[in-house]
């Protein structure tokens, strides 16, 4: 019995050939740090309530510096400082999670910008904050410092 059919595999492509040869594609964009995105909304957050380092820090009761360092991304953070600083905030863990997934959810804008306040602060601000309702700038989430 004689056969006219190749002896050659069949090659079925997982992806479509394209017609004309692909371009060299750009990179993806870079995805940001956990860490970055953590510390974006925890910065952004403090500032919508107009306070300062040291009082949110003392309501974490974690130190001034390392606060600071979180908000910048230089340090990953445990549960357990995510939720003081959040409550200090007047935020739960989930919230501060919700606004991070937020900020991920929304890759095309970059996590670092320029500040929230159009405003500049108050040079009474250092002290006490007064009692204001703020909208956060990242979600829907209501805040009364």
């Amino acid at each position: 019995m004689s056969s006219h059919a190749s002896d050659e595999a069949r090659v079925i492509p997982l992806r479509p050939v394209p017609a004309v040869p692909a371009k060299p594609e750009e990179p993806a964009p870079k995805e940001p740090l956990w860490r970055d995105v953590v510390g974006d909304v925890l910065r952004r957050e403090r500032l919508a309530q107009e306070r300062t380092l040291k009082d949110v820090a003392d309501a974490a009761r974690i130190s001034m510096p390392y606060l600071s360092e979180l908000e910048r991304g230089r340090k990953e953070a445990s549960s357990e400082v995510l939720a003081a600083a959040a409550h200090a905030l007047g935020l739960g863990l989930a919230d501060l999670l919700a606004l991070a997934h937020g900020r991920l959810a929304r890759p095309a804008q970059p996590v670092r910008s320029r500040p929230l306040t159009s405003q500049p602060l108050r040079s009474g601000s250092r002290t006490a904050p007064r009692r204001t309702e703020a909208r956060s700038r990242l979600g829907d989430i209501r805040l009364a410092a």
